[in-house]
Order: C-alpha cells, then structure tokens, then sequence
C-alpha cells in the first residue's frame, strides 16, 4: 500500500518540471510571434527590399509552408534522436535565420531565411509538446501544462503585430527578427539543466522517404490552398491540390508497408485521438480564418493605424488565459468532453455576435465578439491537445505532437482560404452592383478586387463619388464578415455536437 502511494506521489511533477514549462513556453511564444509579426512589418520592408509581387508572397509564406510540412518529421526526429537534443538544435538554428532575415539586403535572401526559420521552427514546436508529455504523468497538472503551452502559441500570436509596432516605431525592419536571438539563448543556456532528455529506446531506421512524401504533401495541399484564396481555383491551384494529396496517398500507403514508419496509423484506430485532430483543426479555422476579416475591419473600414488596430486586439489576447485557466480546472471534474462542448458553445455566442456586424460598427463590437470567441477558443485548444497527446503511447508523443500542430496549422491555411474566396466572391459581387455608375470599367475591377482596392481608390475620386465608393465598399465588407461569422457559428456548433455525441464517455463514480 505505502508503495503505490509513494508510486502516485512520484508521479507529479514538481518545482523542476514546472520551471522547465516555463523555458518550454520561450519558443511556442516566437514560433507564433514569427507567423503575426509579419503584419506590421511588411510595409517597411517592401520600401525597402522592393519585393516583385510572387517574392512578397514567399516571404510571408515561405515561413508558414516549411512549418507545417516538416511538423512530422521533426516530431518523429526528436522520437528517435532525443527530444531535448533535437529542441536546442532548432533553438541554434533559429537564432542563426533569424539574424540572417534582419540582415537581408535582397528579398532572395530573406525568402531564404524565412524559409530556414520555418525549418528550425518545425523542430521546437512538436519537441516542445512531446517533452511535456514526458515530464507531466499526472493527467491533471498535464492539462494544466498543456494549457499553459497553448496559452504561449495564442500570446506569440497576438504579440507579434504589436512588438513589431514598438519596435518599427525606432528600429529598422530587421530589428523585429532579432528579438529572436536573445530568447532563444535563454533556451540554451536553461534547457539543460531543466529539461529532461527523452528517446525510444530502439527506433528503428529513419523513414527518409516517408519525410520527403510528408513534406511534398503538406506543401502541395497548403499552396493549393493560399493559391485559391489569393488568384482563384484555376489550374495552379486545382494542380496543387491534386498533387498535394497524390502525395499524401503515396506517403499513406508508404506508412502501411515501412517496418518502421514515422506516422503510427494505429493512432487513427483511437476514437478520440482523430475526433481532437478534427476539432482542433476546426478551432483554428475559425480563430484564425476569421481574424482576416476583424484585422481589415479595424484598419481598413475604421481606418486605424497596424499599431493601432494590434492596441485594440489585446484584450483578445488578455482573455485567453481566462478560459484556458477554466478549462483546466473543470476539466478534471466535468470531463474534457463537456468542457470541449462548453468552449465551442461559447465560441458560437461570439461568432452570432459578430454576425451583425454592420458598415458602422464600432471597434467595441468587434473586439468583444472576438473576445468571446478568443474564451471558447482558448478552452478548446488548451483540453483538446492534451486529448491528442494522451491518446498516444509515451514513445509516440513526438509524432502525436507533430500531428496535433498539422492539424491547427491545416486549420488555419482552411480558414483562410475558404473564408477568404466565399468573401471575395460575396465582396466582388456586391461591389459590382452597388458602385457609383460613374466608375470606368478599369476602376471598377481596382474597387471590386480587395477592400484596400476600393479605399486606395476613393482616395483619389472626387470628395462626392469618394463618399459613395467607401460607403459601397464598407457595406460589402460588413456582409462578407456576417457571412464568414455564421459560417463560423455554424461550423463550431456542429463540433460541440460532435463532441457531445462522440467523445462522451460515461461517468465513473468511485
């Protein structure tokens, strides 16, 4: 008796783990802010640089495609060679990019960094997740940590446009990247003496070619994707996606057959473990998808400054930790189901609000919809990814990471695209009916194109028709919003019956 329960006491983590959660949350924070500074620095820097238009596309993407698509294969990496071993080899290498990004002279060249960022950034984010799995058996203080993690991802994420601000406002473009450098040699310097070190004890033989199928995979699905969004479905992006899931079929069909496979299909089997892969997917579809449209109302119908307009976000940001620190505490006694339901529920309440939004509503209702939204959000993610990575065995939690963070990232590439090409068609469409007769066909497709478009151009109309151009275009947008917010609602409450329906499980009374 004496044994099992000093067993049971051995089992919760202590001062150490807990100080190691925090060295951990250091690059989930950057990871993140690395995605969102580009906001308020792209500006600057196409002033400078002078990107041509396919260039300005890499630079932003290029980041985000290498992040996602070596996700796996980093997760199974730190599997196989040690967890920690691999995270402080990323922290070097993504300090090293991030110095050769603020030092770029041509845009090649920071296409090139931004490139190898998303590299070293693929190896800390599953790394990360996995090496809290290891050191929090507890289940409970294991959701707390987890929650603590995904709070760190959705700080980087809103942190980043506002640091980017501070810093634009006395530095050089370039400045915003080397933020990096000093937190990632805190990593290195802590990371060893807190972080314990994890491997399977017989990996097998890396999967190279899994790795290769993997990443042409995630990278024809993802371009396909922003392809769509930005220039329509033609035959770039329709080729895109079919090679991207050709890939994907191949590299299925890889895993069933390798004696040792990177991807442990076995997982899928698990009830619960591919239901959490789909809401999570979801949440940040509707989280980041829809934060195209509230970014655009602030700065562009409200006409604010980046700075500005990121200011007016923060309470976004300062809300998250509220409901994740709710949903950690109620999942041990309601059930991680119901809280999973109740964050979705709440979610649902936010995107109804911001389905009124109308062409003259103010900076108030947009950052308390999205606020709500950011509560339910925050509960979902921080219980679901901890539903993810209990799910798989210790020896696995690498991959089952990996796969959870594809997931968000699958997600949020959805969100964007398919919110974003429903709201051009609804935008184009309207402003083609509802634009002053005066315009000439040519400024007609400059208003019709992109909101910015529109106010670009009503700026150098006459005061007259300039009034009734902005108040044309201020009106599409509010209905492309209201359209992507019930699309959201929608969505979200069919998640929470998801939920509800197939992740319940009877309750067990001592």
């Amino acid at each position: 008796m004496n044994g099992t329960v000093k067993d049971r006491v051995t089992e919760r983590a202590g001062r150490r783990q807990w100080a190691g959660l925090a060295v951990l949350v250091l690059p989930c924070v950057l990871v993140s802010m690395d995605m969102s500074i580009m906001f308020t620095t792209l500006p600057t820097l196409t002033a400078d640089l002078r990107p041509s238009s396919s260039e300005l596309l890499w630079i932003m993407d290029g980041y985000g495609f290498m992040l996602a698509g070596l996700l796996i294969t980093m997760g199974t990496l730190g599997d196989r060679f040690g967890r920690r071993r691999v995270l402080l080899g990323g922290a070097v290498a993504f300090g090293l990019a991030s110095a050769l990004a603020a030092f770029s002279t041509t845009p090649q060249t920071l296409i090139v960094a931004r490139m190898l960022l998303g590299v070293a950034g693929a190896t800390l984010a599953p790394s990360t997740l996995s090496l809290i799995r290891a050191m929090f058996n507890d289940e409970k203080q294991r959701t707390t940590a987890v929650g603590v993690w995904t709070a760190g991802f959705a700080g980087g994420a809103v942190l980043g446009p506002i640091i980017g601000g501070l810093l634009l406002e006395h530095f050089w473009w370039g400045s915003v990247f080397l933020v990096n450098i000093p937190v990632m040699a805190l990593l290195l310097a802590l990371g060893p003496l807190l972080l314990p070190e994890f491997r399977v004890p017989a990996p097998g033989r890396f999967d190279l070619a899994g790795a290769i199928l993997s990443l042409l995979a995630v990278l024809g699905v993802i371009y396909g994707i922003k392809s769509g969004a930005e220039h329509g479905f033609g035959a770039p992006a329709l080729l895109s996606l079919a090679a991207g899931l050709a890939f994907g079929y191949v590299f299925l069909r890889h895993q069933r057959r390798s004696p040792h496979p990177m991807l442990d299909l076995g997982l899928f089997r698990e009830r619960r473990f591919s239901v959490a892969l789909g809401i999570d997917a979801l949440a940040t579809f509707g989280m980041v998808g829809f934060s195209l449209f509230s970014w655009q109302f602030l700065q562009l119908v409200l006409g604010m400054e980046p700075f500005t307009a990121a200011l007016w976000t923060l309470p976004t940001f300062l809300v998250m930790p509220v409901g994740i620190a709710l949903a950690t505490m109620a999942a041990p006694r309601l059930g991680k189901d119901r809280v999973i339901t109740a964050g979705l529920t709440i979610a649902v309440a936010g995107f109804i609000q911001l389905a009124f939004t109308g062409a003259h509503s103010g900076s108030l209702h947009i950052v308390i919809g999205m606020g709500i939204v950011s509560i339910g959000i925050a509960a979902v993610s921080a219980v679901v990814t901890e539903v993810i990575v209990s799910a798989a065995p210790p020896e696995r939690a690498g991959a089952a990471s990996a796969m959870a963070e594809t997931s968000a990232e699958f997600g949020g590439a959805l969100g964007i695209a398919i919110l974003g090409s429903i709201g051009a068609a609804l935008y184009r469409a309207d402003i083609t009916a509802t634009a002053p007769g005066s315009l000439d066909p040519q400024q007609l497709e400059a208003a019709a194109a992109t909101l910015g478009g529109a106010v670009d151009l009503a700026a150098d109309l006459p005061l007259s028709i300039a009034a009734a151009m902005r108040d044309s275009a201020f009106a599409a947008f509010a209905h492309e919003t209201r359209i992507a917010a019930v699309v959201c609602a929608a969505l979200a409450a069919a998640g929470a019956l998801l939920v509800a329906t197939v992740l319940r499980r009877p309750r067990t009374h001592p």
